[in-house]
């Protein structure tokens, strides 16, 4: 008799709130949220389009960067996330040691820091292009939680699973290629989707660096017309919005990830 197991849902992140996938309702704290930015948006821009128009479309430079950091971030992250979290469950003493000492040191430095660290105290040795820092700093930096991510899924796959693949002569390397990580990757997948957002987010400290991502944009744009207020509230709604997407987004695959277990049951 197959017991009843509840839906595991792995939390690693100080990402976005990820909306229930199981809530119909029409009136959310996600639809206010994000309707009510839409709304506040488009109407500073008809209400008053000098400066919040012209603020809008001096951005869209800014967020094309801002995406790209993020995409390239996290298409780095991906694989040091991967080799951390299987050199945190590996029981290579040595393998374990050198994993466990990544995450402990990343995670307890700042991204900020790391992004002075790798821009200007290494520049003293090596010059590093401001974009190549970015994305360097943030891989580092989300590799340690994403490792953290890829352990705690792998380690929610039954221990059965192993047992079974083993006994039908699978190596563990095979085991955990065809057997552990396509199941532990159903648990991940919503988590990766949140520390995508929680990067995305981040991604406003490179504006440090001479980096010119939407803030750093919004800053150009503040200096010269000391529209500051204007600009930040701009600079947030679009924030706003883009993160309350993205979020919904994981939702949605979060559901049809339950969907296809409960089909599969």
């Amino acid at each position: 008799m197959k017991e009843n197991q509840p839906n595991i849902r792995i939390e690693v992140s100080d990402g976005a709130s990820i909306p229930d996938p199981g809530d119909r309702s029409l009136i959310t704290a996600w639809s206010i949220s994000f309707f009510g930015a839409l709304v506040c948006l488009a109407g500073l821009c008809v209400l008053r389009p000098d400066p919040y128009l012209d603020i809008l479309k001096f951005l869209p430079d800014g967020l094309l960067v801002t995406f790209e950091i993020t995409i390239l971030s996290l298409i780095c992250t991906l694989p040091i996330g991967l080799l951390a979290g299987l050199g945190r469950i590996s029981k290579n003493r040595v393998i374990n040691l050198i994993s466990s000492t990544y995450v402990e040191v990343i995670r307890g430095i700042p991204l900020l820091v790391q992004l002075f660290y790798i821009y200007y105290a290494l520049g003293k040795f090596i010059k590093v292009p401001p974009t190549v820092s970015a994305v360097t700093a943030i891989s580092f930096c989300y590799g340690a939680y994403m490792g953290e991510v890829v352990r705690a899924g792998i380690l929610a796959v039954p221990r059965g699973q192993t047992e079974a693949a083993r006994s039908l002569g699978f190596t563990g390397g095979q085991t955990m290629r065809y057997v552990i990580l396509p199941q532990a990757l159903r648990t991940i997948l919503p988590p990766v989707g949140n520390e995508f957002i929680a990067m995305l987010k981040d991604t406003s400290l490179v504006s440090i660096i001479a980096v010119a991502d939407l803030l750093r944009r919004g800053r150009e744009f503040a200096s010269q017309t000391f529209d500051y207020f204007e600009t930040y509230t701009v600079i947030a709604l679009v924030y706003l919005i883009i993160t309350l997407l993205l979020s919904k987004g994981v939702s949605m695959m979060e559901g049809r990830l339950h969907y296809y277990d409960r089909a599969a049951k």
